[in-house]
């Protein structure tokens, strides 16, 4: 750590030297002026010219305060000492605390407490140096990591054991797992809750491989991977080293393992210090069909972040939840994790605005009339009643889009980035695959991954108003295999709603792309067939996808335009087009 990257941190201003005034840096402990020592950080509530010439003679690493007095900033500049001048003390010292906390986790007690679970085998770290500090899968895992997996068998515990990690965490000891445990004298933790051990991995790994990070956590049913992805740009763009879980393919965007965790400490390893971590989270999730209660809120509190960002409360993951209720229950506990610090907040959806946060900055569709607050009026995106954006120079021109261009801009700017630098990353944002990705010119091909109600209905709505006289649209939707008859009606009634007489419907069971974790069951075909045929619109369903674009590029008319809809069963779609275009 350099005292720029402290400044930073706590959102301070150096004066004086711009180095630990200490010729071996900073000790690591933070301190009072009395008790201080070579290399040590005080913090202190003010300072005149006497207490920074005592931080001078004692030779300690910096000062910070938010109250110089006096002419202690002159003092400083004289004797070229380093000071740090900050607007909240109280983000000092939590900084302070967090940096303090101990870096190795030395005992395997403290960690069967922390996942609430039991421990069988050895009830202690199997690798002889203990625990490396590093959270991690079986197949990637070396001497000393801990391995989280959802379940394990006795084959499984024999591998970790020949590669010597120091623990395993399940929340599933299967065919035989405990008994190989016992007999090879290796600890295996067994927990109820496996998201415990994925949010005391998270908390671990940002605590000892990224404490001095900014980190952003993105929520919310739609818009959470374009949201987060363009924070990511934005940031990366401004010069900043920005991580984020947030990828094309939305592999990474989960925390029920510990593929995050591992990603932060192998970043870290390779390139060296982050200083944002922008990490998008789940508003519901669960496992074999149980819900993981408080999920959003248990990994905003492990992430601690600076800014959080909720897009908006919508129904998805049904039989995980069954109602908006639920969802609401689900994300209303993330502000309390978020605590002081700013949670962005779409102000055009009710609950969201309802939710009790802090510091709470709002973004809107239409002009709002508040202090933290940035809002489109329909030419320009506004912020301290001046556009900084318009509307020609935003990279989507949809209004569920432009919302999430909001949520980036609210983030960025609660992260106190240079308002011509966020201007610069919008501007020169790309699109996450299908967001809205145009596939075609002629005739115009998008595709989306609109997989529930609200996402299907701002999506057609969108299109329709780029659709010219006289032509058709026409939507290709894949039914979401093995997610239920609920979120399937959900959908399905969303096309309803959604449908006039310019659309031209098309089903996809998708067959030929899908595994067996995706495969359309014939009950969630039946509710798409037994509800359009309730409210006498046409479609034409089609078993697998390749046929079924096929057939929708020959009967489209080059003025036309495609819209490709669905999750898993309409991802491979860019690739088949290629074959049939």
């Amino acid at each position: 750590m350099d005292i720029q990257d402290l400044a930073d941190a706590i959102n301070g201003k150096l004066i004086g030297n711009d180095d630990f005034f200490s010729i071996d840096g900073f000790t690591g402990k933070f301190t009072f002026l009395h008790d201080a020592h070579t290399g040590d950080i005080v913090i202190r509530e003010w300072v005149d010219p006497v207490g920074v010439e005592m931080a001078f003679n004692q030779n300690i690493a910096c000062l910070i305060t938010p109250e110089p007095r006096d002419g202690a900033i002159e003092t400083a500049n004289r004797l070229n000492f380093p000071m740090i001048i900050i607007d909240d003390i109280d983000a000092a010292s939590i900084f302070a605390l967090r940096f303090s906390k101990p870096d190795k986790l030395e005992n395997i007690c403290d960690l069967v407490s922390a996942v609430e679970g039991k421990i069988v085998g050895n009830d202690e770290f199997f690798s002889i140096d203990g625990f490396t500090g590093r959270f991690t899968f079986l197949n990637d895992a070396h001497t000393g990591d801990i391995v989280i997996r959802h379940w394990i068998n006795a084959t499984g515990i024999e591998m970790a054991f020949n590669k010597n990690i120091a623990c395993l965490i399940t929340q599933n000891p299967k065919d035989g797992a405990i008994e190989e445990a016992n007999r090879l004298n290796f600890p295996l933790i067994i927990t109820d809750k496996i998201e415990l051990a994925n949010a005391f991995a998270l908390s671990h790994t940002i605590q000892n491989y990224s404490p001095l990070s900014k980190n952003v956590v993105v929520t919310g049913t739609n818009g959470k991977s374009t949201t987060s992805h363009m924070i990511y740009h934005i940031l990366n763009n401004a010069g900043f080293h920005t991580l984020t879980n947030t990828d094309s393919e939305s592999e990474f965007n989960t925390l029920i393992d510990p593929m995050v965790s591992k990603l932060i400490s192998d970043e870290v390893k390779e390139n060296g210090h982050i200083d944002y971590l922008v990490i998008e989270v789940s508003e519901v999730q669960g496992w074999l069909g149980k819900l993981m209660e408080n999920h959003a809120a248990l990994m905003s509190q492990a992430i601690e972040p600076t800014v959080g960002v909720i897009t908006n409360i919508a129904m998805d993951h049904i039989g995980l939840v069954n109602s908006i209720d639920d969802v609401y229950d689900e994300i209303k506990g993330v502000p309390e994790a978020i605590g002081k610090g700013i949670t962005v907040l779409n102000y055009d959806d009710e609950l969201v605005r309802s939710l009790d946060a802090k510091n709470p900055f709002f973004t809107s569709m239409s002009p709002l009339d508040k202090e933290n607050a940035v809002y489109f009026d329909g030419d320009a995106i506004i912020y301290k009643d001046n556009p900084i954006l318009t509307v020609d120079e935003l990279p989507f021109s949809g209004n569920h889009f432009i919302q999430n261009i909001l949520s980036a801009i609210g983030a960025c700017i609660s992260l106190k980035i240079d308002i011509d630098k966020i201007v610069e990353g919008v501007k020169t944002y790309k699109a996450l695959n299908r967001r809205f990705a145009k596939l075609n010119d002629e005739p115009l091909i998008y595709d989306d991954f609109a997989h529930n109600p609200d996402g299907i209905k701002a999506t057609i709505s969108e299109t329709l108003k780029l659709l010219p006289d006289n032509q058709k649209l026409h939507v290709a939707c894949a039914i979401r295999g093995s997610r239920g008859v609920e979120i399937n009606q959900l959908n399905v009634d969303a096309l309803v709603e959604s449908m006039d007489d310019n659309i031209e419907l098309y089903l996809s069971s998708s067959n030929d792309v899908v595994n067996d974790l995706n495969f359309v069951e014939d009950e969630e075909r039946e509710v798409f067939f037994n509800t359009l045929n309730e409210n006498n619109i046409d479609y034409t369903h089609f078993i697998n996808l390749k046929d079924c674009l096929a057939e929708v590029y020959k009967k489209a008319d080059k003025k036309d335009i495609i819209l490709l809809i669905g999750a898993q069963g309409m991802d491979p779609a860019e690739s088949l087009l290629s074959d049939i275009i």
